[in-house]
């Protein structure tokens, strides 16, 4: 069985979450088809990156170049094709992030290889590998069975793999060759523009407190606030909220907001549309407070209340800021 190839990503000097994700499910597919699981960075200065990857993958293959500091869909997919056509790897996974959005495209189109997008799942049955993508906005699952072919691309949608606890690989680490790189004059590099001013990153936040329409009213938004600033959560949403004007667009979870993987998601006041599902599904342990106890979050919560979250909050509340003095 030829090997399976993860392109790390990476920004800002860290690696991506995603990349981790892809390396787990990577090693998955490696164990039960009996190949190898081979992991890819491109960039300059790779040298701390790769020692990190050697700890999930069997190889590490680093291309160094000043061009590749910063992501270029010309250049990168240059790149990729080279290492591709010279390895001819089985699967190339590829973050569904707006680097691997940008690139898996045209590189597929390079190689004339089948391309699965936005994939939360795959497998390998005999020859065929098959992808499980989800449609109608999270509603439905499909899996389905790619055209066989020589290689595969396929990218893997963020925070829907868990990352499994191994042991360190102790990956070789192969330093590449990298192809010649053309001058790009019709796409360069700029910059990165950070996110405005008091705008946060719920996707990287380890607890959530998470408030949907149940709160009624802009006013009561603070209850929930100062709840999340007692826990050391952050404060996210459902779209309904964000339709209302009561919370800006970043705060939202769900298909058409982000998709977090929290290790506590706190859901105040949500019903759980299979929308809002669909983002927070990975997160670790779930707790929902709501007084229907039909509402479709407890088929997910590990923990559910179901009552008046006017009542439930100031409960909370007062038993999170007494455990705070007691280890004061």
């Amino acid at each position: 069985m030829a090997d399976i190839f993860v392109l790390a990503e990476h920004r800002t000097g860290e690696l991506r979450d995603v990349t981790f994700e892809m390396l787990s499910l990577g090693n998955e597919l490696a164990e039960k088809t009996r190949s190898s699981l081979t992991a890819m960075i491109l960039g300059h200065h790779v040298e701390t990156f790769a020692k990190k990857l050697a700890d999930h993958a069997g190889k590490v293959l680093a291309l160094d170049h000043p061009r590749l500091e910063n992501f270029n869909a010309v250049d990168y997919c240059r790149v990729m094709a080279h290492l591709i056509k010279k390895h001819n790897p089985l699967l190339t996974l590829i973050g569904h992030t707006a680097f691997g959005m940008d690139l898996a495209p045209s590189l597929a189109a390079e190689l004339r290889t089948p391309l699965a997008t936005d994939c939360i799942d795959i497998g390998l049955e005999g020859e065929n590998l098959t992808v499980t993508r989800q449609m109608y906005g999270g509603k439905v699952n499909v899996k389905c069975t790619l055209k066989k072919a020589q290689n595969y691309l396929v990218t893997v949608r963020p925070a829907a793999i868990e990352v499994k606890e191994e042991g360190p690989k102790s990956g070789a680490i192969v330093s590449e060759a990298v192809p010649e790189l053309p001058e790009v004059e019709h796409r360069k590099f700029l910059g990165y523009i950070d996110a405005p001013k008091g705008e946060v990153d719920i996707t990287r936040s380890d607890l959530l407190v998470s408030v949907g329409r149940g709160i009624r009213d802009a006013k009561n938004i603070p209850i929930v606030e100062s709840l999340a600033k007692t826990l050391g959560a952050t404060l996210s949403c459902s779209r309904p909220v964000v339709d209302k004007g009561w919370l800006p667009k970043d705060r939202q979870v769900g298909t058409s907001g982000k998709t977090v993987k929290p290790k506590v998601y706190m859901a105040i006041g949500i019903s759980g549309a299979f929308q809002h599902i669909a983002g927070m599904k990975a997160s670790a342990l779930v707790i929902a407070i709501n007084k229907d106890p039909k509402a479709p979050i407890f088929r997910m919560a590990d923990y559910g209340v179901v009552d008046d979250l006017f009542k439930v909050i100031p409960a909370i509340q007062a038993k999170a800021s007494a455990l705070k003095s007691e280890r004061k």
